[in-house]
């Protein structure tokens, strides 16, 4: 009798595994902890083992094998998902796809570029800046390419240059069959066939590995001019942001921060931002044209009760003010010793901001829970940090129950459960009420075709 005839089943596709990958395949507990999907609030969950791939025909053998000895795999980047998609809720093997990290092809005449899936969003726009190109898609976090494409991640630039949706030309995916494809092609637009490269961009890892991403690029522009401007009333500012859309303004970025935010940022990044809330914008286009936008936003915000638009044009300048909103994670950490963050996000119609955002607020006063609010208000989507203590359980029910009827709001004004955070694990019946139990059904319809045996990412999405 051969050895691997006594073992249970994950053992022996553990040992297949080690015997196909040695030193890439890692065992320690620490290393496994590390891909437990602990970025966000909900309990991780630790995979078996750890595969540090390296190329994509790693993953096809990995895929292979995971698939012949019946083990899960959750593919894996930089780590800043926040709604548990990386947590293994039923062990198997966590593919890192970090060291896969070349980028494969800058084509500046067809303005895009092809490049692994751990790339990251920095490491790119490094190697853009010679070229007079950018990639615009800024989630806050450094995260890696091909994880930004699997959660639709979106930010701070979304207003003018749109989400992962709208950037991402094609994918190199690798299917449950172990087959690989190449969902969509390098030009603008097709209408051949079924948009599977739209099917891919937001599975979270559920339908396959993506090994390799397509981008659309964009020109760096002439001129790139910040500015903030403070709001006695948080709605008051939301609707400046709303004129301007409605205006058609193209402002580039439109980020809210109320009050309690801007405390948090001042005494995190050593910034004197007057304690209102208040709004950090950005306008791309000629020296000419950035000039002309912020002076006419700057008449709106007048208008509403806002104070003057402080600029700046100097890079250091605007690189300090975008690093402390980046920084708006760990400056609300910072308010409470050893706190835990749960950052929960939605988005609506932008006629409809205001209200919902105003009333997220109110909630949050009423039942005295430390919490900051952050958005993407361009587009109507926003976020709730809530600072927890993790010895005080009643601190996370409070926040479950503000963040249950932040959901419900939205999707009563005809709005979404999460408009960049995706479902995962916390979102799951957020998106069965959102959707409804027909189309989430369909979803699951899909799910089944592709990945017939459930092995891509479970218990992720559908309940």
């Amino acid at each position: 009798m051969r050895q691997t005839d006594l073992l249970e089943p994950e053992d022996t596709a553990l040992a297949a595994l080690s015997d196909a990958f040695g030193d890439k395949l890692v065992l320690s507990e620490a290393a496994r902890a590390q891909h437990a999907g602990l970025e966000g609030h909900h309990t991780g969950g630790l995979p078996d083992a750890v595969l540090m791939a390296a190329s994509r025909d790693d993953v096809v053998a990995a895929v292979d094998l995971c698939a012949r000895n019946g083990l899960a795999i959750v593919p894996h980047g930089a780590g800043t998902s926040l709604e548990g998609h990386l947590s293994a809720v039923r062990g198997g093997l966590s593919i890192d796809l970090t060291a896969m990290d070349r980028i494969l092809e800058i084509d500046p005449q067809n303005m895009l570029c092809r490049v692994e899936p751990g790339v990251t969003r920095e490491q790119l726009n490094l190697a853009l800046r010679d070229h007079g190109l950018f990639f615009p898609i800024d989630p806050g976090a450094n995260a890696s390419l091909g994880g930004m494409a699997a959660t639709r991640a979106s930010g701070t630039n979304a207003v003018l240059y749109g989400t992962m949706r709208d950037n991402v030309l094609s994918l190199e995916v690798v299917t449950a069959q172990g087959r690989v494809i190449e969902t969509g092609t390098r030009a603008k637009k097709s209408s051949a066939g079924y948009d599977l490269t739209g099917l891919f961009v937001g599975s979270e890892g559920t339908l396959g590995v993506i090994t390799a991403v397509t981008l659309r690029l964009h020109g760096i522009p002439q001129a790139i001019l910040a500015g903030t401007v403070a709001f006695d009333d948080i709605s008051d500012a939301v609707r400046a942001v709303i004129q301007a859309i409605q205006f058609g303004l193209p402002v580039a970025r439109i980020e809210l921060l109320d009050e309690a935010q801007i405390r948090a940022c001042n005494a995190f990044s050593k910034l004197d931002l007057a304690e209102r809330p208040t709004l950090f914008l950005e306008f791309h286009g000629t020296d000419d044209g950035v000039a002309e936008q912020a002076a006419l936003f700057g008449e709106i915000a007048r208008e509403l009760g806002g104070g003057e638009l402080e600029t700046a044009l100097r890079t250091e300048d605007r690189t300090r003010l975008w690093k402390a909103r980046h920084d708006a994670y760990f400056a609300a950490k910072a308010l409470r010793p050893g706190a835990k963050v749960w950052t929960t996000d939605v988005c609506v119609p932008i006629a409809s901001l205001a209200e919902s955002i105003a009333a997220t607020r109110a909630d949050i006063d009423e039942s005295g829970a430390l919490a900051t609010i952050v958005g993407h208000v361009g587009d109507g989507n926003y976020h709730v940090l809530f600072v927890l203590d993790p010895n005080a359980p009643e601190d996370r029910d409070v926040a479950a129950g503000i963040n249950e009827r932040m959901v419900a709001r939205a999707i009563r004004l005809g709005g979404t459960c999460t408009g960049e955070h995706g479902v995962g694990i916390g979102k799951r019946q957020c998106l069965l009420d959102e959707r409804g139990a027909d189309a989430v059904a369909l979803m699951a319809t899909l799910k089944h075709a592709l990945d017939p045996a459930g092995m891509f990412n479970p218990g992720k999405i559908f309940l």
